[in-house]
């Protein structure tokens, strides 16, 4: 039986990871596969010194392991999006498939990149893009195919749910415990993918792609980050029984299809809100199973490569099956996705957790209540806490019953009007994730 080829492109944390357990575990690798598997190029464009390349092409232009006639896989590891697209485009257009971890990738580019693989009849696998090691991507497209998914809810970026773990834990500023997730090698020095949410939107995206039928719609995604969340709020979700966790969230309605990331209030009791540190975790909500939980390392260099290799092992095993008989990109069969609506944020309806900072004097709390309920609000809870000592203001807690959003931002918009109210009103929506 022909070998079967594979080519790296990539080989910082991730691709080292790759090429290393393939070369460890290749006996393995290849009787679960039932074919030859050979890492035989790898494109990058400076050796890895944890890797012994002796036995490999090493490309410096990456396009050259793409246009290579002896690569049958090309696996991207690169990052970023403009020479990955070119590079995966490429390799499509050379009759290759293609593996990757790139969720940006994925998210911002994929309904092109399949379109050209379906017509090239290749594959493109991508398990590792989605909360590194766990394998949820393929729990939705093929575990859970006998169910209609209600929602999705996931904790799936690690430095997220580090620092607001720091910050519960050790009564961290949000400053203090980013500047630790940097020396620890968890956030960027630029960390604005990770904590404005953007990073956990690319995988929302593809995660709602694959449970709803429809294509990747990451631009039409409600994303807000977890720079505004202050040690007090974290406390004072502690105490009236939550913790606060960045969620990605996407969810079915009559309307059309939720697709959300913020910072979110869970009950403590939950699944979800016992996940720290830098794990990741995906709830799924299905008819026919209920609900199912996915947990794991979301990042680093093996725990990623596991992905990446699973993913080579499912495309060789189906490498001689006819096109239309492979588990389609998307879970769905291409003409059967569905252009459902993404609901507007505004007519998305939450509980929501609502801190005030108020001066301490008679009619404050009157004064607000009726804003809230004018606009037909309801209020499960309110809270004052005490004043500091030397200090006019008091922080009030309120938690609202289910409202829609455009009502909730027209009462805060009135509320932060009123002269005993002073400054931004802290709004973080809530989910009892039933």
């Amino acid at each position: 039986m022909k070998p079967v080829n594979i080519g790296i492109c990539g080989l910082g944390t991730v691709g080292s990871g790759v090429f290393n357990v393939m070369q460890r575990n290749r006996a393995e690798i290849n009787a679960r596969a039932g074919h030859d598997i050979r890492v035989t190029h790898v494109g990058a464009r400076r050796d890895n010194p944890a890797c012994d390349l002796s036995q490999v092409i090493v490309e410096r232009d990456v396009l050259n392991v793409a246009k290579a006639p002896d690569v049958d896989v090309v696996v991207e590891l690169i990052g970023g999006c403009d020479i990955a697209k070119t590079l995966v485009l490429e390799a499509i257009n050379h009759g290759k498939h293609v593996i990757t971890a790139n969720k940006a990738l994925i998210a911002l580019h994929g309904n092109e990149i399949f379109q050209a693989a379906s017509e090239k009849n290749v594959g493109v696998y991508y398990e590792a893009a989605v909360a590194g090691g766990i394998p949820v991507i393929k729990a939705i497209r093929e575990g859970l195919a006998a169910n209609s998914i209600q929602w999705v809810a996931g904790i799936i970026n690690g430095t997220g749910n580090y620092i607001l773990s720091e910050m519960r834990d050790h009564g961290r500023s949000f400053e203090d415990a980013l500047a630790d997730a940097q020396a620890l090698g968890y956030a960027e020095a630029d960390p604005s993918f990770d904590v404005d949410g953007i990073d956990a939107c690319h995988k929302l995206a593809i995660l709602a792609s694959l449970a709803f039928a429809i294509p990747l719609q990451f631009d039409k995604a409600f994303i807000e980050g977890i720079r505004h969340v202050e040690t007090q709020d974290v406390e004072n979700a502690e105490e009236l029984g939550y913790r606060i966790k960045h969620l990605g969230i996407a969810k079915r309605v009559d309307s059309g299809v939720e697709l959300r990331v913020h910072p979110t209030l869970v009950p403590d009791k939950r699944l979800l809100a016992n996940v720290d540190g830098v794990m990741n975790a995906v709830l799924i909500q299905a008819d026919a199973v209920g609900p199912t939980l996915y947990y794991g390392p979301g990042a680093g260099s093996e725990p990623t490569a596991s992905s990446v290799i699973a993913d080579i092992v499912d495309l060789v095993r189906v490498m001689d099956v006819e096109p239309h008989l492979r588990v389609p990109s998307l879970a769905f069969h291409p003409g059967l996705l569905k252009e459902d609506q993404i609901v507007e944020q505004s007519d998305i309806e939450t509980a929501n957790y609502l801190r005030l900072q108020v001066i301490d004097e008679l009619g404050v709390m009157s004064a607000i209540t009726q804003i809230l309920s004018g606009k037909g609000i309801n209020i499960q809870a309110m809270m004052q806490k005490e004043p500091k000592e030397g200090e006019s203001t008091v922080s009030l807690i309120i938690l609202t019953n289910k409202v829609k959003e455009s009502s909730l931002q027209a009462a805060i918009s009135e509320i932060e009007e009123l002269r005993a109210v002073e400054g931004k009103v802290t709004q973080i929506r809530m989910e009892s994730l039933n």
